[in-house]
C-alpha cells in the first residue's frame, strides 16, 4: 500500500509527501499492523529498472506548520525526510548501498513482513530448518514488533563483539544467545564447546540448567576457598606456562631477567628429576650437579685474587648449595644417598687457609670430584632442555633460581642479585601469595600435559567425544595480573591443541571463547605485559581452527584494535562516553552519524546490530535471557528504606 509520493532526491536523502488520505501513523494490511510514523520504520520505493529501494525514516513534519490550529489540521502537508540503505534487485535479493535512484513522484510503500523476509535473506528452506540454522535475537525497532532471527553460522562462524556501556544490557544479550542454542542442543547433537571468563561473576545465574537437561555446564572457580558445591577449583598447572607467560607474570625484562629465568626453568626440572623413580635418570641428574658444583670453584679459583678471597667466597657458596639441598627433604635424601652431600663436605673442609694460603687444598679436592663425574651424562643433561608443558613441580623453582645465582657470582657477575632483585621478589609472590594458588595447585596427578588438561576440562570420554558444552571460570576475585595469566594460557592452549588438526578436523568440535569485559586482558599492545598478545593472534588465525571469539566490553577504546577490527558481527548497546563512541566510529565499517545518535538514545536492553549476520543494520530490543544473569542494579530506595531489623542490642531494659 502507497503512503505518499516521492518530492525531492538527493544522494543521501529522500523527500516524501505524505497522502493527505493517510490517517495517523500506522496501516492495517491484512490484519498485520504496520507503522510508518516512528523515526527508524521502513520505507520502500521502485527505481526505473524495477529494483526496490529500502528507505528509513530519518524525520517527520508539516512543511505548512504554524503556531495555530493549522498546525493540528490532519489535511495538513505531511513530510518524511529518509534514508536510503539498500536495493532489492528483480530476482529478490538484497544489497546495501544504491545504484539507480528513484524518480521524482514515484510511489513510496510500506515495508511489509514478506519484503523483510527478502532483505533479512530468510529462504523457505529456512522456514523449515529454522530451529537449526537460526536463533531469536530480539524485536525491529524500526518494524515494530517484528522478530529478528540470526543466521547460527553467518553470527558463530566469524569473532563477533558486544558493546556498551555497564548496564545497557550486554550480559544479557549473551546469556541470552547462548541460552537459545542449548534450547536447540536437547532436540539434535551436543556439539557446541563455549568457554566464558566471566570477570564479574554474574553468568552463572543464568545456567543453572536441571539435572535432566542434557546440556552440560561446568562452573569453576580459581582460588575458592569456601565449600560451594557448584564450583569446582580451577587450576592452571604452572608447568603448562610459555616462557614468554612466566617473563610476562614475573614482569621480567627482556635484556637480562628473561635469560635467566629460561636457565631457571631449566635448573629446576634438572633438580625435579632427582626425585625420579628411575635410577638411570637420578645419576644423570647427580652427576650434573656435581659438574655445576665443581664448575663453580674453578671459576672461583680461576679468576686471580688472592687465595684469602677466593676461599672466603667458595667457603660461602658450598654452604649456600648445602643449604639449597638441605631445604628440600626429598633432595637431601638423594644428595645423602648418591654421595653429592659427601663431597660437598669435603669441598667444605677443604676450605682452608694458613697463613693466607690454601695451598692448592681446595683445587686438589675439586679435581677428586671431577673424577666421580661421567661426562656422558653431563653432555646428555645438558643438551636436554626442559619440554614444554612437561610436569615439574615448583617448589624448585626458588632453589634454581639460588643455584643460578651462586653460579653468576661465581663468574664475578656481583650485579646479577641486583639486576634480579624485581623478578624474584615477584617470583615470592607466586610461591607465597594466595591469589596463585590456582597456578601452583595440581587437580589431580594425571593431569601431566597440555592434552590431559584440556581432556578433563572438556570431560573427553575414550570415544574421543566432549561431555562438556560450556565452561564458565569465575575469575571476579582475581588480581590483573592473575587475570590476564589466566585467560592467555588458558586460549593458548586450546588455540595450540586446535592448531595440531588438519584438513576436515579443523572444521569439527568447534570452540568460541566468550571474553567478558575484555578490556581488562586484551589490551592495547603498549599497555599489554605479554610479549604475543594470544588473542590477537586468534583474531587472525582462530577461523582457520574454528576458535572463534565472542568479545563484551564496557571500554571498546582500551580494547585492542586488532582483535576488535577481525570481529565482523557487532551487537551494541548504548554507548554515551565520547572517546569510545569515537573509537567505534572510526574501527567499524559502515558506521555513520545515524548510527551514533541511535547508540547514544537506546535504552538497557536495546541494541543496533549490524555485520555479517544480518543484511542491514537492524535497531531491535534484545529477548531477555531466562533465568537472567546476576547483574541486576542495586535498589538504593528499597536498600535505604528498609524496615529496621529487630536487634538484642536495640532492645530497653527496664530501670
Amino acid at each position: 500500500m502507497n503512503i505518499g509520493k516521492i518530492i525531492s532526491v538527493n544522494y543521501n536523502q529522500f523527500k516524501v509527501k505524505v497522502s493527505s488520505e493517510i490517517r495517523g501513523n500506522s496501516i492495517n494490511l491484512n490484519g498485520d499492523i504496520y507503522y510508518f510514523g516512528n523515526i527508524g520504520s521502513y520505507l520502500k520505493s521502485t527505481n526505473a529498472v524495477g529494483e526496490t529501494i529500502v528507505s528509513e525514516v530519518m524525520s517527520i513534519f508539516d512543511n505548512d506548520l504554524q503556531y495555530n490550529e493549522k498546525a493540528f489540521d490532519l489535511e495538513g502537508n505531511r513530510e518524511l525526510l529518509l534514508k536510503p540503505i539498500g536495493t532489492i534487485s528483480r530476482d529478490h535479493r538484497f544489497s546495501l548501498g544504491v545504484g539507480v535512484f528513484p524518480s521524482l513522484y514515484s510511489n513510496v510503500g510500506i515495508i511489509t513482513f514478506k519484503d523483510m523476509e527478502v532483505i533479512l535473506g530468510i529462504t523457505a528452506n529456512d522456514k523449515e530448518n529454522r530451529i537449526h540454522q537460526s536463533f531469536s535475537l530480539g524485536k525491529s525497532k524500526s518494524l515494530i514488533n517484528y522478530p529478528i532471527d540470526i543466521n547460527i553460522d553467518k553470527f558463530f562462524n566469524i569473532h563477533s563483539a558486544v558493546l556498551g556501556n555497564s548496564g545497557s544490557g550486554k550480559s544479557n544479550t549473551i546469556a541470552h544467545i547462548i541460552q537459545e542454542i542449548h534450547k536447540k542442543q536437547n532436540n539434535t547433537a551436543l556439539g557446541s564447546r563455549i568457554l566464558v571468563f566471566d570477570v564479574n561473576g554474574e553468568y552463572q545465574n543464568a545456567f543453572k540448567y536441571s539435572s535432566d537437561n542434557s546440556i552440560k555446564v561446568k562452573l569453576y572457580k580459581p582460588n575458592l576457598s569456601n565449600f560451594n558445591s557448584d564450583f569446582k577449583p580451577f587450576c592452571l598447572p604452572h608447568f603448562l606456562m610459555s616462557i614468554d607467560e612466566w617473563s610476562a607474570f614475573l614482569l621480567a625484562t627482556e635484556a637480562t631477567q628473561r635469560p635467566f629465568w629460561d636457565k631457571v626453568l631449566q635448573e629446576a626440572f634438572i633438580f625435579y628429576k632427582l626425585l625420579s623413580n628411575d635410577g638411570n635418570e637420578v645419576a644423570k641428574t647427580v652427576d650434573y650437579l656435581r659438574y655445576k658444583i665443581c664448575s663453580i670453584i674453578l671459576n672461583i679459583i680461576n679468576q686471580g685474587d688472592s687465595d684469602t678471597t677466593n676461599i672466603t667466597t667458595a667457603s660461602s657458596i658450598i654452604a649456600s648449595l648445602q643449604l639449597i639441598i638441605n631445604s628440600n627433604t626429598s633432595l637431601k635424601l638423594v644428595a645423602n644417598q648418591s654421595e653429592l652431600s659427601s663431597d660437598l663436605e669435603t669441598l667444605k673442609n677443604a676450605c682452608r687457609l694458613s697463613y693466607g694460603s690454601n695451598n692448592d687444598e681446595l683445587l686438589n679436592k675439586t679435581k677428586v670430584v671431577i673424577q666421580k663425574i661421567n661426562s656422558e651424562n653431563v653432555d646428555s643433561v645438558v643438551c636436554e632442555k626442559l619440554p614444554h608443558g612437561e610436569y615439574f613441580d615448583y617448589k624448585f623453582l626458588k632453589i634454581a633460581s639460588n643455584l643460578a645465582l651462586l653460579e653468576e657470582d661465581s663468574r664475578g657477575n656481583k650485579r646479577m642479585r641486583e639486576y634480579t632483585s624485581t623478578m624474584l621478589t615477584r617470583l615470592d609472590y607466586f610461591l607465597e601469595n594466595t591469589n596463585c594458588e590456582f597456578m601452583r595447585a595440581r587437580a589431580n596427578a594425571s593431569i601431566t600435559d597440555a592434552k590431559s588438561f584440556l581432556d578433563d576440562f572438556w570431560d573427553f570420554d575414550e570415544n574421543n567425544a566432549h561431555q562438556t558444552q560450556m565452561v564458565i571460570i569465575d575469575t571476579s576475585e582475581l588480581s590483573p595480573d592473575s587475570l590476564e595469566t589466566l585467560t592467555s594460557v588458558t586460549s593458548r592452549l586450546i588455540f595450540e591443541e586446535r592448531k595440531q588438526y588438519l584438513n576436515k578436523e579443523r572444521r569439527e568440535k568447534p570452540i568460541h571463547l566468550i571474553l567478558d569485559e575484555a578490556h581488562r586482558y586484551i589490551k592495547k599492545d603498549y599497555q599489554y605485559v605479554f610479549k604475543e598478545n594470544i588473542f590477537e593472534k586468534i583474531a587472525r588465525e582462530g577461523r582457520k581452527y574454528s576458535l572463534y571469539l565472542l568479545v563484551s566490553s564496557q571500554r571498546p577504546s582500551e580494547l585492542s584494535e586488532t582483535v576488535l577490527s577481525q570481529c565482523a558481527n557487532f551487537i551494541i548497546h548504548r554507548i554515551q562516553n565520547e572517546v569510545d563512541m569515537r573509537y567505534v566510529y572510526a574501527i567499524l565499517p559502515f558506521f555513520s552519524d545515524d548510527f551514533v545518535n541511535k547508540i547514544k538514545q537506546s535504552v538497557p536492553g536495546e541494541a543496533l546490530v549490524f555485520g555479517n549476520c544480518v543484511s542491514m543494520p537492524l535497531h531491535l530490543k534484545v529477548h531477555e535471557a531466562k533465568p537472567a544473569p546476576d547483574s541486576e542494579n542495586c535498589k538504593i530506595s528499597e536498600e535505604w528504606f528498609k524496615a529496621p531489623l529487630s536487634h538484642p542490642s536495640n532492645k530497653q531494659t527496664p530501670n
